[in-house]
């Protein structure tokens, strides 16, 4: 929510008020000079939306306080333009209301537009995240990541690599709308103080890395051609895309990086498809360039990967894994009760290169157990097992 600055003002006051940590509100405030507060400035104060309230006859702001349950220096502090003793009947005034509920909660057909939809209201309430498009996907949909933190560790964490293991994108999106709440409500999240970890570590999210494959998966063929006649053709004129794990030009986006990708194009399909067409060559794809740029401007000390299916984390590639890549994922697995598995006859994906180039432990966690796309009634499970898997990724 938006207050305005009165002379005296200060964002340790206003933290202090709104029992909201100090730097979360810096961090909501990033243009603002925080020694030079200047009267009539808007300051963001996250955690917070405002409702609008019209005074009845006999009001006062501490009766309005004490029947909307919120404290009555909040009603002030909100409402500074008018005298609380005199308050008039018919005016306005505006009710800070602490958020302390989820805003991602419609997790079933998580599509691209649900997916910018609640990053839009998270930034709404949070406005501490950062967010930006890494690129833009063959259909020209631009490829969010999202950014939380302070801290100088690195973590990254992608999901919907492939289109019809969409389910990975919500469980990001809930992670972090926890931990979102775990932050301003100064709560824990399984016995951790989250704020140590924000101030500690900087997490970068790509929640949804093929948009176009998922919304297909999802909605069916696009009405825009050539796309719309291609994905039916390669789907041998079906239109369920339920099987459907490429993007839009029926590359496999995580059989697209140069780590042995070559041993996969002489095992793959050789034309685009459904599944597993490596491309014409390495990095052909949009989406797999966003995503290696992204790698390497980042710094990332550590990346994950979610996938479906399997209940099981690999984290080898050829013994360019550093050692402590084994330490952090005994860890993952204490926590998950999934398997860690370090090698497997599989090349060319993101975790393989990003290993392999930058010596840095990599992760792929396959979460959930059937055939893809997993039913949403396996989502709570999921979430639960691999709650302690996101936040030891920051802790460790």
């Amino acid at each position: 929510m938006e207050l305005i600055v009165y002379p005296g003002d200060t964002l340790w006051g206003y933290s202090q008020s709104f029992q909201i940590p100090l730097q979360l509100i810096i961090d909501s405030n990033r243009p603002i000079d925080a020694s030079n507060l200047q009267p009539g400035m808007k300051v963001n104060i996250p955690g917070y939306i405002t409702q609008t309230y019209t005074i009845q006859p006999g009001d006062t702001f501490w009766s309005i306080a004490a029947s909307r349950n919120v404290p009555v220096q909040h009603l002030v502090l909100m409402n500074r333009q008018y005298n609380p003793y005199r308050l008039l009947a018919g005016t306005k005034v505006l009710i800070p209301i602490r958020v302390t509920w989820r805003l991602v909660t419609e997790v079933d057909k998580y599509d691209y537009e649900k997916l910018v939809n609640d990053i839009r209201k998270l930034i709404t309430v949070y406005p501490f995240l950062q967010t930006r498009s890494i690129g833009r996907t063959v259909m020209n949909n631009d490829i969010p990541e999202i950014l939380v933190g302070s801290g100088r560790k690195r973590v990254h964490a992608n999901g919907a690599f492939h289109a019809n293991e969409w389910i990975t994108t919500p469980l990001l999106m809930v992670f972090l709308n926890d931990y979102l709440l775990a932050l301003t409500n100064q709560w824990d999240l399984r016995g951790i103080n989250v704020l140590n970890l924000y101030l500690s570590t900087r997490l970068s999210l790509v929640p949804m890395v093929n948009p176009d494959g998922v919304n297909l998966v999802i909605n069916g063929a696009p009405d825009e051609e050539p796309y719309r006649s291609n994905v039916l053709n390669w789907n041998d004129g079906s239109t369920s895309f339920s099987t459907w794990k490429a993007n839009i030009r029926g590359v496999d986006l995580n059989n697209q990086f140069p780590a042995k990708w070559e041993i996969e194009k002489e095992r793959k399909p050789k034309q685009p498809g459904p599944r597993d067409f490596p491309g014409e060559q390495p990095l052909s794809e949009p989406e797999s360039i966003a995503m290696a740029n992204l790698a390497r401007n980042s710094n990332f000390h550590r990346v994950l990967a979610f996938h479906s299916q399997g209940e099981e984390i690999y984290w080898g590639f050829e013994g360019f894994e550093p050692p402590e890549s084994e330490i952090i994922v005994n860890e993952f697995a204490r926590v998950s009760g999934y398997l860690p598995v370090r090698y497997l006859d599989s090349y060319a994906g993101f975790k393989d290169w990003f290993i392999q180039d930058f010596r840095k432990p990599g992760f792929t966690i396959e979460v959930g157990r059937g055939i893809n796309p997993l039913p949403i009634s396996q989502f709570d499970d999921i979430y639960e097992k691999n709650l302690g898997i996101l936040l030891a990724s920051l802790y460790m």
